[in-house]
């Protein structure tokens, strides 16, 4: 698995790769106005493991997966990540000019044919959509089409942005169940940033709230897939997380 540097880094960045992890994070620092919105955290995420990343608003969790993407480098410490990897944000993003197959296509080298996009169309469950005009397409859709465009990549690693967060109710529950899927199917790592807690209980193989910059807590996610949320463990686990976020469950409970 190549490796990317995004740096500055600091001297641990001229070691050997380490096949070990899909992504190494040391000592990262990240400043805005001389304030530090990511302050020396350390994250190590292993090939294949879905991690969930939660946190308050402003804590910094978009910013550290906009790094690990590599569209933010002005940065301390070492950041290693692999060379293929993909991200898909809240918004999809979709170009309106374009269809949805050559969206799915944007961005690749070279000149790949349609039959790469209907290939990945297909897997997320919309090749019926592959000639539509991206302004046709429904909410979960145009999100499907930007799942497409992140797995036609055949990422080593697969950033989620709160990708689920504009969807409704039901939309949302069966595209959790797509990713899930998806992360099964192919075995990449995945990062998925949410707020929603009982999403990141359902989806990961470890979860892990962010404050102040840093990693605040994590804990790994023992219950069998799949996940069912009248599990008393699930909803043991729920109340945990939400009492690391500063949620009173204590009403809740009554």
């Amino acid at each position: 698995m190549a490796t990317d540097v995004h740096g500055p880094v600091s001297p641990l960045a001229t070691e050997a790769p380490r096949a070990a992890h899909a992504v190494h994070v040391e000592g990262l620092t990240r400043s805005f106005d001389g304030r530090a919105v990511i302050d020396q955290l350390q994250l190590d995420v292993q090939p294949g493991e879905f991690v969930a990343l939660l946190g308050r608003s402003g804590c910094g969790k978009s910013t550290l997966l906009r790094i690990l993407a590599g569209l933010d480098r002005d940065i301390e410490g070492t950041v290693l990540v692999p060379r293929r990897k993909a991200v898909a944000f809240q918004a999809p993003r979709l170009m309106p000019w374009k269809k949805v197959w050559r969206n799915v296509l944007l961005g690749l080298p070279g000149k790949p044919e349609r039959a790469v996009a209907d290939q990945a169309l297909e897997e997320v469950g919309l090749s019926h959509r592959s000639n539509a005009w991206p302004k046709t397409l429904s909410g979960g859709e145009a999100q499907r089409a930007s799942l497409a465009r992140a797995l036609v990549r055949e990422p080593d690693l697969l950033l989620l942005d709160e990708p689920f967060g504009a969807l409704d109710a039901l939309t949302r529950i069966k595209a959790q169940r797509l990713v899930g899927e998806l992360w099964q199917r192919r075995g990449c790592a995945v990062l998925l940033v949410t707020h929603d807690v009982e999403e990141a209980a359902l989806l990961a193989d470890r979860v892990l709230v962010m404050d102040e910059g840093v990693i605040a807590y994590e804990t790994p996610v023992e219950l069998e897939r799949p996940r069912d949320i009248a599990d008393p463990r699930f909803a043991e686990l729920r109340g945990r997380l939400l009492e690391r976020l500063g949620v009173d469950t204590t009403a809740e409970a009554a």
